[in-house]
């Protein structure tokens, strides 16, 4: 579970909902017709935007990488290519067949190389598999940012709606203030989704997306390395070269 995503999002809507309740109720807030114009009109041009399965993927690869901690660490990863590479260098790359290999993708290319593809083409379906991986994450972005840009925008025509309506009334007292409040509330309604949930969530998938691509680049270098029969020192020198400098002096403290 990604913590940090969590509790930015409930400390983000707490910080919000607290504030207005310190000066008057959470339903001054609530209007139906503000509602309906920014919720349901983001939900409508985001399907004009793009298609239904696109949409329903990036919800679902969003709720399944933002709010759970699904990227390996990356010096487990390496840990691991060592045991492997000194396994090969003993028992030559058939006696990786009964190895357990938690990483997926590691895994996979495992199996690629016990089967005895060519190293050209293992490293070919692999990047490919990256790529795909890579697409994903960046059409998810692309539904949440697009998300953010157009609930302000909506909130904007609520704003000129509410304000267009006063203006026609101005002669009933009482149709000034439920104008009013839909031209408040929807510039409000706007910003919240943008600020709060939308424009992080993409921020978090866009940082989830590099460090696929740095574990799945590490993978492919460990695989192509491993076919090689590369000493399991060097083949963690390279790898290491993969991790932030912290990290990487831990990994190296411990040959």
């Amino acid at each position: 579970m990604d913590l940090a995503t969590i509790i930015g999002l409930l400390a983000g809507v707490a910080i919000i909902v607290g504030a207005i309740l310190l000066e008057s109720g959470i339903m001054d807030f609530v209007n139906i017709p503000g509602l309906a114009i920014v919720f349901v009109g983001t939900i409508a041009v985001t399907l004009t935007k793009f298609r239904l399965f696109t949409i329903a993927s990036s919800f679902k690869l969003a709720f399944s990488t933002v709010f759970l901690e699904r990227t390996e660490n990356p010096v487990v990863i390496i840990q691991q290519v060592k045991e492997l590479s000194n396994i090969v260098r003993k028992e030559g790359i058939l006696g990786l067949e009964n190895t357990e290999i938690e990483e997926p993708f590691l895994s996979k290319g495992v199996a690629l190389c016990i089967d005895g593809h060519p190293s050209e083409f293992i490293e070919e379906l692999l990047i490919q598999e990256l790529e795909q991986s890579l697409e994903r994450y960046e059409a998810a972005e692309k539904v949440f940012r697009g998300i953010a840009q157009t609930a302000p925008g909506l909130g904007m025509l609520g704003t000129l709606v509410g304000l267009v309506q006063m203006l026609n009334n101005m002669g009933d007292p009482s149709s000034v203030g439920p104008a009013m409040a839909v031209a408040l509330l929807t510039t409000f309604y706007g910003a919240f989704i943008d600020q709060v949930i939308a424009t992080p969530l993409a921020d978090k998938l866009n940082l989830k997306a590099q460090d696929e691509h740095r574990n799945m680049s590490l993978v492919i270098t460990s695989v192509q390395n491993i076919l090689k029969g590369q000493n399991p020192r060097v083949i963690t020198e390279v790898l290491a070269t993969y991790l932030p400098p912290q990290q990487r002096d831990i990994l190296m403290a411990e040959e």
